[in-house]
């Protein structure tokens, strides 16, 4: 068996070929040149462009970082949902400041905002929740973000009566739901 350094040294990194960017012809803002970069993604075929890396700081001071999705983004932020009781949310509460770290391998580019992320409110916030799908609602209902389920069993019975009550209440919204806007410092 090959040890970890053996098998990380043999491995490619930053290969290429990749698209040509134009340093003496960069927007003036951050969110335009975000845009571009992510219509290059998107058009180079890579895997979920829109997986972003969200670090809040826990209540030990370190970072905690964990994948999520990028639901929009604008001259005034990056948006993302969560339930406001996860420990994400909790965290959120405790210090707004976040780093949000894209990484698309298949141009060789990465992106990475800090800043101060806020909750956008609740009109949005229920907006956002029912455009997800009746899965995603349902999990999301559960409302037990980073903690340990008993048994699959427990997620399983959970997610069915969930999902039953988003089938026979489409509209229904989970009050915990939170939109976030990441407001940036630096990008």
């Amino acid at each position: 068996m090959n040890s970890p350094h053996k098998l990380l040294s043999n491995l490619k990194a930053l290969e290429g070929p990749f698209p040509k960017f134009d340093y003496t012809n960069v927007p003036e803002s951050p969110h335009k040149l975000f845009q571009e970069w992510f219509q290059i993604a998107i058009k180079n075929g890579v895997h979920e462009p829109h997986s972003m890396t969200l670090s809040p700081i826990n209540r030990f001071g370190n970072p905690d970082a964990r994948v999520l999705i990028l639901k929009d983004m604008d001259e005034e932020g990056w948006y993302f949902a969560s339930g406001i009781n996860s420990a994400k949310g909790q965290q959120l509460k405790e210090n707004p400041n976040v780093t949000l770290t894209f990484y698309w391998s298949l141009i060789g580019r990465q992106v990475r905002i800090r800043g101060t992320a806020s909750e956008i409110g609740k009109e949005q916030s229920a907006k956002d929740f029912l455009g997800r799908g009746e899965t995603a609602r349902a999990i999301a209902l559960i409302g037990k973000q980073s903690e340990v389920m008993p048994s699959n069993d427990d997620f399983e019975r959970s997610f069915l009566e969930n999902y039953q009550l988003v089938e026979n209440n489409p509209n229904l919204v989970d009050p915990n739901w939170c939109l976030y806007q990441v407001t940036a410092c630096e990008v």
